[in-house]
């Protein structure tokens, strides 16, 4: 199954970005995966591979659970390459006790977290029955981590051997990093810990750390973050920080970035390019499953690939060029745009307003605000409007309009604006903005 743009779920339901790296001239992006219903459930890993970060194709399923570690479900994790072979991480669960009605739940929220390993020779072919091995047990709740809520291995290379942080979290419910180290990828030993005071989420999901060339960054997702009421109360935060190898120090500073203003983006991951620019992508959190005619419904999505760079202390989030090179093709209307959407750039005037098919992006004084009440679900827990930060750098306006996706990247990435929707129309409707340009999807049967 083929895909353009932004890589959706095959059917059925697709959260967190895994195991992204580029291998042997392709670029590969694990998903987690429920393959049995447009619902949460018993994880799998499903694979997509592309020549360019913009042309998908689904590979299948390559991780399952086979295993009395991964019994119920193969969670989150990371890939690296070694010695020309692949080698995913990931976190095995097994339920204490499943629900007898729902096999795919954990009654209690009582389960044991270990952090596994799986070797493909060529990343595309994974046995899932003898190339697997546990390389952290769950922990004993000994102040390291947490038994149940350790998870999500994400590795690197460092400069005297491997290096893996955990997401966790201590028995005072507050989130913390844990570092491990290791020679042979297979042996692993706990290094240090990084956490905050109160008010940084209760668990630490989904971390990642890389270096780019204005500093160092840590991503990562706390729950319990933001306390106004609203669902998805899990958010995706970043800050630029000071990392010694050296016992995995990390000084965090106070302050943070949100990844995407649009509150919608959850559990990123970053991998390396072909020309060596630190790439990032995320998951859509979607309230809802889409019922396409002859197709099979699905739920979940990820945001286009953006390139992460850090100046003056900020984080930057940009479109990655290849995204720009398929939205290439100039077009006077939204109506000739295509089925993959279309990049619409501007400056946007204070006061001034894009509405694109019911979606508006207005700006007040030196933020930039969405606007998705007419083309999403109905409900009191749903956010629905969204403001940035103060704007330092202008108004220049890219927004990427996919059917179900909003991306708006404000001064090529200084902030960004992502949201869901649903009844999007095929209109465009623009107040107080100049140099607008609209761009349509390039030939797609050349792209395929």
């Amino acid at each position: 199954m083929k895909q353009i743009g932004h890589l959706k779920a095959p059917g059925n339901w697709m959260n967190d970005p895994n195991g992204f790296i580029y291998y042997k001239g392709k670029y590969h992006l694990f998903y987690q995966y429920f393959p049995y219903g447009t619902v949460w459930g018993t994880m799998h890993w499903g694979h997509a591979i592309s020549d360019d970060l913009v042309n998908w194709e689904h590979q299948g399923i390559a991780l399952f659970p086979t295993k009395y570690g991964d019994q119920n479900g193969c969670f989150s994790g990371s890939a690296v390459e070694h010695e020309g072979k692949m080698i995913l991480f990931y976190t095995g669960v097994h339920y204490y006790e499943a629900d007898p009605e729902n096999i795919h739940v954990c009654l209690h929220d009582q389960f044991d977290s270990c952090q596994m390993r799986m070797v493909s020779e060529d990343g595309v072919h994974f046995d899932n029955w003898k190339d697997k091995q546990v390389v952290i047990l769950p922990m004993e709740d000994n102040g390291h981590g947490h038994r149940t809520d350790t998870r999500d291995p994400k590795v690197w290379k460092g400069k005297n051997g491997w290096i893996m942080v955990l997401g966790s979290r201590g028995e005072n419910r507050k989130g913390k990093l844990l570092f491990y180290q290791s020679t042979d990828l297979k042996n692993w030993s706990y290094i240090n810990e990084v956490s905050k005071g109160d008010g940084w989420g209760w668990m630490w999901e989904c971390p990642d750390y890389f270096e780019t060339e204005g500093g160092q960054v840590v991503v990562f997702s706390p729950m319990g973050f933001l306390k106004d009421g609203k669902g998805e109360e899990n958010q995706a935060i970043c800050m630029v920080v000071d990392f010694q190898e050296d016992g995995c120090k990390m000084n965090m500073p106070d302050q943070y970035q949100y990844l995407d203003y649009g509150f919608d983006l959850y559990a990123p991951q970053s991998t390396v390019d072909e020309a060596g620019r630190r790439v990032l992508v995320a998951w859509l959190r979607m309230p809802k499953a889409v019922k396409e005619e002859g197709q099979v419904p699905w739920r979940g999505m990820f945001s286009l690939p953006r390139v992460v760079e850090v100046k003056d202390g900020h984080v930057y989030f940009r479109v990655h060029p290849n995204v720009k090179k398929l939205y290439s093709r100039p077009v006077r209307d939204v109506k000739d745009t295509g089925q993959k959407g279309y990049h619409l750039s501007l400056q946007l005037e204070d006061g001034g307003c894009v509405n694109v098919g019911g979606y508006r992006i207005f700006r007040r004084g030196s933020r930039i605000g969405t606007d998705r009440t007419d083309v999403f679900c109905k409900g009191e827990d749903y956010r629905t409007v969204f403001e940035t930060p103060k704007i330092k750098e202008g108004f220049q306006l890219d927004i990427y309009v996919e059917e179900h996706m909003v991306e708006v990247y404000i001064n090529d990435g200084e902030y960004v604006v992502s949201n869901g929707v649903y009844g999007l129309k095929k209109e465009l409707f623009i107040s107080g903005g100049s140099m607008v340009k609209l761009f349509g999807a390039t030939d797609l049967s050349a792209l395929l």
